[in-house]
């Protein structure tokens, strides 16, 4: 298990904090065994909550074209048909959302293989991710992908009221291929995913996935 480029500096930096601060708590209030060794338990489930924010597990993809694979650890929140106005100027589209909680694992991989022919930032709101408005009023990311066949996918990161820390490692033009990393959301957000009305969806609301592993559609031939 590795650790996320995203976290080493925070991570650095809150070992740091602690360890001060329990020396701090040793040296002041000395004779007090069960209060030291209360606020080193508490430090250290502390420090590992926020470590495993940052994991970074290895993963296999079995790309294929026709597949859309899941681009965030989580759990669906949203299956439904929608009208979207940003890029496909009011055209249906299935929208696949994922909640990922604290627990889970915050990096973003590519559904699918294409070029990226859209890419936009949206300074926003920090609503809770479920509610209704955090896809269109939330500060998000969206990301166009053209597949070699011509259909195009479209993903939105989320920030939510916890996680304030959107990141992205792609632009306009750049070809990405399936399962790898696109970008990350600091303490978890959610992930929209939009297809076309004749996508075949795989998975139902509620259904845990896991990144760049889950299928959770498939295309038409």
């Amino acid at each position: 298990m590795k650790i996320h480029k995203e976290g080493r500096t925070l991570l650095l930096a809150l070992l740091a904090i602690l360890i001060v601060a329990n020396l701090l708590v040793i040296n002041f209030l000395p004779g007090r065994a069960d209060l030291h060794r209360g606020i080193v338990i508490a430090s250290t489930i502390f420090y590992l909550l926020i470590l495993q924010f940052f994991r970074n597990p290895r993963v296999i993809i079995d790309s294929d074209e026709k597949q859309i694979l899941a681009p965030a650890d989580g759990k669906v929140v949203v299956i439904e048909e929608v009208i979207e106005k940003e890029y496909f100027e009011g055209d249906s589209k299935i929208q696949i959302s994922i909640f990922m909680s604290p627990l889970n694992v915050h990096i973003n991989r590519n559904p699918v293989s294409g070029i990226v022919k859209y890419f936009k930032y949206h300074a926003g709101q920090y609503l809770v991710a479920w509610h209704p408005k955090s896809s269109t009023d939330n500060e998000r990311t969206t990301v166009v992908v053209e597949l070699s066949n011509g259909l195009e996918v479209m993903i939105r990161q989320i920030a939510g009221a916890m996680a304030r820390r959107i990141k992205w490692y792609i632009e306009e033009g750049d070809a990405v291929r399936q399962g790898e990393e696109f970008g990350f959301i600091k303490f978890g957000s959610r992930v929209d995913v939009y297809l076309p009305l004749n996508a075949v969806v795989k998975v139902s609301v509620g259904d845990k996935t896991k990144a760049g592993r889950t299928i959770i559609a498939e295309l038409p031939d």
